[in-house]
């Protein structure tokens, strides 16, 4: 999953050609989404803090080129009608 976040960002971040923390933490949402289910959260800057609640195991958080990411996952509730 670690390597899976980092190449999503580095492709991401290669393929833009203009620089865009929002387009890089949108493509990591949608992909972590696909391929290990909602509900992720992404956030992607120079300068950020965070408190979050996430699910356990689906917390990551690494940086590229001076850049930081945040990504975590949290427990989506089935609503009982």
């Amino acid at each position: 999953m670690q390597i899976h976040a980092f190449r999503c960002a580095r492709q991401t971040f290669d393929s833009l050609e203009k620089f865009s923390p929002k387009q890089i933490a949108l493509n990591l949402k949608k992909e972590f989404d696909k391929v290990y289910g909602p509900a992720w959260h992404c956030i992607v800057g120079f300068n950020f803090g965070s408190f979050v609640t996430h699910a356990t195991g689906c917390f990551l958080y690494f940086s590229m080129e001076k850049l930081y990411i945040l990504v975590f996952k949290t427990k989506v509730k089935k609503n009982v009608n």
